[in-house]
């Protein structure tokens, strides 16, 4: 199993940012070819008084590394590799992890 996670960082109009996200971006890479599952939401601190580094952390489910580069190299993959691009910028960071 792997994971691609994307961990956006806090944008200057957050309603509008989510209001994206979550109406266009997020439908738009649930079409990727072998998408297990798409699962987001807002990040908090541990300890108490702390503030969350990121805004939104999105993970996306693949049964394999093979799986998540054969989706992100579909025309699906890159039409949303493009969008977060657009919108997001500098503002996305992204990371795989591989499952043990």
């Amino acid at each position: 199993m792997v994971s691609l996670f994307a961990l956006y960082r806090r944008p200057a109009d957050e309603a509008a940012f989510l209001d994206y996200y979550r109406n266009h971006h997020v439908p738009l890479a649930r079409t990727m070819p072998g998408l297990l599952s798409l699962e987001w939401g807002h990040p908090s601190a541990l300890a108490p008084g702390e503030s969350a580094e990121w805004y939104i952390v999105a993970e996306m489910r693949f049964a394999n590394r093979a799986a998540m580069d054969a989706a992100l190299a579909s025309s699906e993959g890159r039409a949303a590799l493009r969008d977060v691009q657009q919108f997001a910028g500098n503002l996305v960071t992204m990371r795989v992890v591989n499952w043990e």
